[in-house]
């Protein structure tokens, strides 16, 4: 009779392991600098919706004849305010005002101390100031 034993295929503990050291060192150096870049690309995105909401709110006023007003705020973008008789909106692709890449509003108001109006966002902080993904993103730099 001949025996003859078949290897098993597959892997060893010992291969497993290695494997599994080297996707979490990659995973430790490359992991940081993703997270780093994601928190540009979210405060890029703010720059880019703060120039889109300025530009419909300019097209409003060459429509309407004056800017939104602060109780008004962007929402005039999307509905016809009761007072505006040559609104030819909604200004905005989706009919829908957008919110900041951190999940809140933008702030407007007009006039505003920085021009006819101030569009901002306060950053991931949620707070006035702030360095990198913390930094407040306007309508006025």
């Amino acid at each position: 009779m001949n025996l003859t034993y078949k290897r098993r295929q597959g892997f060893t503990l010992l291969e497993l392991l290695v494997v599994l050291g080297i996707i979490a060192l990659l995973a430790g150096i490359v992991g940081p600098q993703v997270m780093k870049h994601m928190g540009a690309s979210k405060t890029k995105a703010a720059r880019v919706q703060v120039e889109d909401l300025s530009t419909a709110l300019d097209m409003y006023k060459l429509d309407v004849g004056r800017y939104p007003s602060s109780e008004q705020g962007l929402t005039a973008l999307v509905e016809k305010p009761a007072d505006s008789k040559r609104w030819n909106g909604p200004y905005l692709r989706k009919n829908k005002v957008p919110q900041d890449p951190w999940l809140e509003d933008y702030h407007y108001v007009s006039p505003g101390e920085h021009g006819a109006f101030d569009l901002y966002s306060y950053g991931a902080d949620g707070k006035e100031g702030g360095e990198g993904e913390d930094q407040d993103i306007n309508s006025w730099e």
